[in-house]
């Protein structure tokens, strides 16, 4: 006998124009992320922190050397993005601007222990060859195969030689994004949970195109640590020696090198859960038991529902990020569990939540 169909139940009036409203709203955000990118490229972050931290649409239209003409339509891009936070208005009668922490994130020049200008990260993400694999994700669920997007649709992979061949510009921003995305939140990890790093006697930092940032910053935290960076030879010979780190040239997915701990910060999404188990399973050998201290400590996306809305948007928004542009993925705890057990670890934590991420340690 047939399953009864269900039954349809029809919306009110009330959320029919809700819904309405929603989907121009779902429709259009691309805007948003556009409005951001000029104001980026029209140094409008750098402009207020210059004039003093605000200013009037006047003030920027002289400082950005813009016709006057444009000043209505500055009005309403301002306008715009003061809406969801990127700039707070402090006098609503004269349409005064200020910097918010995330504006604050954007300008260039700010001579501040710790700030990284996220601009090229931004600009980045919002360039042509990431908005074609967006545009092509229909095309590419139809075609057969797990090649990542950003490959199908380019030829190239994503901060790898091939693309520096491709596009030797956008290779640079995209390499200078991805260290920004990296080390950002090293200071305020060692500030907030330096209790994690105690008793370390050595550590080696798995690193993907990174540039020992969070290893010298470390060292210098715990002076008695032995810190050990691996990366692959073409970025270690970008870094110069400190005499303070020592640097490796190799493959994770290869070999590690011994330590009691070893560290993979904002590296396993990146890669699938067969490459990652590949890679804990090295980590696995290069430490010793864990009544020695031996431990895997992971800085990572930790998926979490229960979360503040926003925050799990952003979390799956930088999942369907990876999807595209490297065939990796976020993970949630479960996610996590299942690659740590099938690596041979025998448990692991979550230590702590940091903003979007997580902390996590596993161990043999």
């Amino acid at each position: 006998m047939a399953a009864p169909a269900p039954s349809i139940v029809v919306p009110t009036d009330a959320e029919l124009l809700q819904a309405q409203a929603d989907l121009w709203r779902h429709s259009l955000c691309y805007l948003k992320s556009m409005a951001l990118k000029c104001a980026v490229e029209l140094g409008i972050p750098t402009a207020i922190h210059r004039l003093g931290g605000s200013a009037s649409i006047p003030d920027l239209i002289t400082a950005l050397s813009l016709p006057v003409v444009k000043q209505q339509f500055l009005s309403r891009l301002m306008r715009l993005l003061a809406s969801p936070g990127v700039f707070s208005v402090v006098d609503t009668t004269e349409a005064i601007y200020s910097l918010t922490p995330l504006s604050y994130l954007l300008v260039d020049g700010i001579a501040a222990d710790g700030h990284m200008n996220h601009a090229p990260f931004l600009l980045t993400v919002t360039a042509k060859h990431y908005i074609d694999l967006a545009m092509g994700l229909t095309n590419w669920f139809k075609q057969d195969g797990k090649k990542p997007p950003f490959d199908h649709v380019h030829g190239a992979s994503l901060f790898e030689e091939s693309m520096e061949r491709l596009d030797p510009e956008f290779h640079k921003m995209a390499m200078q994004g991805l260290i920004v995305h990296d080390n950002f939140g090293t200071d305020i990890a060692l500030r907030e949970f330096s209790d994690i790093f105690q008793g370390i006697n050595s550590l080696t930092d798995c690193c993907y195109h990174g540039d020992g940032t969070t290893a010298k910053a470390i060292a210098k935290a715990f002076p008695q640590m032995k810190v050990t960076v691996l990366d692959l030879p073409q970025e270690i010979h970008k870094i110069p020696a400190d005499g303070v780190v020592n640097y490796v040239g190799g493959n994770m997915f290869k070999s590690i090198p011994r330590a009691q701990v070893v560290m993979l910060k904002m590296v396993l999404h990146h890669w699938s859960d067969e490459d990652c188990v590949k890679i804990l399973a090295n980590c696995k050998k290069a430490i010793p038991s864990r009544e020695e201290g031996g431990k895997v400590l992971i800085g990572d996306i930790v998926l979490d529902p229960a979360s503040d809305p926003v925050m799990f948007e952003t979390q799956l928004l930088m999942d369907v990020c990876m999807m595209l542009m490297k065939g990796g993925r976020q993970r949630d705890l479960n996610d996590w569990r299942d690659i740590f057990m099938k690596a041979g670890f025998s448990d692991f934590k979550l230590v702590k939540k940091f903003g979007a991420r997580g902390v996590l340690e596993a161990y043999p």
